[in-house]
């Protein structure tokens, strides 16, 4: 039986690996989960586990508010002692956060193959520090699960041809998520009757990045242009932790419906009954495409350059009159989201049934 040390640590990484987990078993692997401790609030952590039918991390290492250096260094110590202890034949990670690199750093020092998950993702913006993490967690991978063409593609100009590794076009773990939850999702999620939207129009919010966070003038902005929106259309906003202390702290009052962080099954019914997604999060670009939605990203770059292209999605970035003019211009657009973009929901599979021939 082989054995596989997955590593999480952020919401995204929950949902990913619920749907690899259940592939993974029933493939025959042993599994040992590993949460890192980054997202340790129950929102944002544990009720992923209870609503998801994930199993319980075998190790929780706890690891939470320190600085990127400070937490990496203090994940990948733990996680070597993990690693060493259980001995496994793949270390897996997901995605782009301190915890993918520093399991992925664990491992890689221990000659333990690395499979990363989402691989081949780039924004070309470094100084955003996921980019640094994926940039870093692709180089000392063993295999590389890329969920799109645009994703290989990166990693051929980026010369990984030459390199000890192997190339895996996988599609997107995420949309394998969104189509096995979303009918336990009606069922389950009370969200809309809380918030007393049902049947009532809105756009749903997310704000978390760095970039916009930690820039005074641009958290500012992004918060006047959805104050001025909720004029025209109930704004809905589950707010990260860290996100409100820092707007409490500068003095910014919205006016809108801001909410603690919601479970998965709370986020998809927000996402299919809403009418358009604001956000800076990468995955929920691609779930506002599962979705049918179309999505405005308040950064300069993504990473999903597909859904831009496609025109599903418009960068915004933190400028008012930006953000406005794309509310307008994609509250009237229509679109085709037929298009098969992120595979077929087999993505988990393939991982799992690819990670058996190693």
């Amino acid at each position: 039986m082989k054995k596989i040390v997955t590593i999480v640590g952020a919401r995204p990484q929950f949902i990913k690996a619920a749907m690899v987990s259940r592939a993974l078993k029933a493939k025959g692997f042993s599994e040992i989960l590993v949460h890192t401790g980054q997202h340790f609030d129950k929102n944002m952590s544990e009720v992923f586990f209870e609503e998801m039918e994930i199993p319980y991390p075998d190790y929780n290492l706890e690891i939470q508010g320190l600085s990127h250096g400070a937490m990496t260094g203090r994940m990948m110590e733990s996680i070597e002692d993990v690693v060493l202890k259980e001995k496994p034949d793949t270390v897996l990670v997901f995605g782009d956060t301190n915890s993918t690199l520093a399991g992925a750093l664990a491992a890689a020092k221990l000659n333990i193959p690395v499979a990363h998950v989402e691989a081949g993702l780039r924004s070309f913006n470094n100084q955003m520090p996921e980019e640094i993490n994926r940039i870093l967690t692709d180089r000392i991978s063993s295999v590389l699960f890329c969920p799109t063409d645009v994703a290989v593609a990166n990693l051929k100009k980026e010369g990984f041809d030459n390199f000890d590794c192997q190339i895996v076009k996988n599609g997107d773990v995420m949309q394998d998520a969104a189509l096995f939850y979303a009918a336990k999702s009606e069922d389950r999620s009370t969200i809309l009757k809380n918030l007393d939207l049902e049947g009532k129009p809105f756009v749903l919010a997310t704000v978390h990045r760095q970039e916009n966070t930690d820039n005074p003038e641009r958290i500012r902005a992004i918060f006047d242009s959805l104050n001025e929106i909720h004029r025209d259309r109930a704004v809905v906003m589950p707010l990260h932790p860290r996100t409100r202390q820092i707007i409490k702290n500068l003095g910014i009052e919205p006016v809108f419906h801001v909410i603690d962080p919601v479970g998965y099954f709370d986020m998809l019914q927000l996402l299919k009954n809403c009418q358009l997604v604001f956000t800076d999060s990468g995955g929920l670009q691609k779930e506002a495409f599962f979705f049918a939605k179309h999505c405005i990203t308040l950064r300069e770059e993504t990473e999903w350059t597909e859904l831009v292209d496609g025109g599903f999605n418009m960068l915004a970035g933190s400028d008012g009159n930006r953000i406005l003019e794309a509310y307008r211009t994609m509250s009237a657009k229509q679109s085709d989201f037929s298009v098969n973009l992120y595979g077929d929901g087999e993505a988990s599979n393939v991982i799992a049934d690819f990670l058996a021939t190693l």
